[in-house]
């Protein structure tokens, strides 16, 4: 059974909007939250705000922001993202899979990447938001 010594929570990441962490560690496995491009202040990457008031969302940018900030927390909990060995990825538009790839591509291979799940959601937590991804990782024994 997990305990709340098992939890990790970063102070230097965006804070959980409800009462959970940012993982959990049960016994070698790390079990990272839906992660998403959100700073710690709140904003999120990939999003432009015009003066008209209109958004821009950018897929390639959330994408990369959200796989760095697991890795900030696998870095945490003292592996990196070549600990994960499952991921699920949420997607608001299956339109976005094309860019999504393109920068997944880029951390990961097919040889010693995750296995991987990507679904589409009808939303996520805030509009700015397009992509979310949680994953398990195996951590390395000390």
């Amino acid at each position: 059974m997990a305990n709340a010594k098992d939890a990790i929570i970063l102070d230097d990441k965006a804070q959980a909007l409800a009462h959970y962490p940012h993982a959990r560690k049960v016994g070698n496995l790390l079990f990272l939250c839906g992660t998403s491009s959100r700073k710690p202040d709140n904003s999120h990457v990939g999003v432009t705000v015009h003066n008209d008031g209109s958004v821009d969302l950018d897929i390639e940018a959330q994408t990369e922001a959200v796989i760095e900030n697991m890795r900030g927390i696998l870095q945490a909990a003292g592996a990196d993202l070549d600990a994960l060995v499952d991921v699920t990825t949420f997607l608001v538009n299956m339109d976005d899979f094309k860019g999504y790839n393109k920068v997944y591509n880029r951390f990961f291979d097919k040889e010693t990447g995750p296995a991987r799940t990507t679904v589409a959601v009808h939303q996520l937590p805030h509009p700015n938001l397009l992509i979310e991804i949680k994953g398990i990782a195996v951590l390395p024994t000390s």
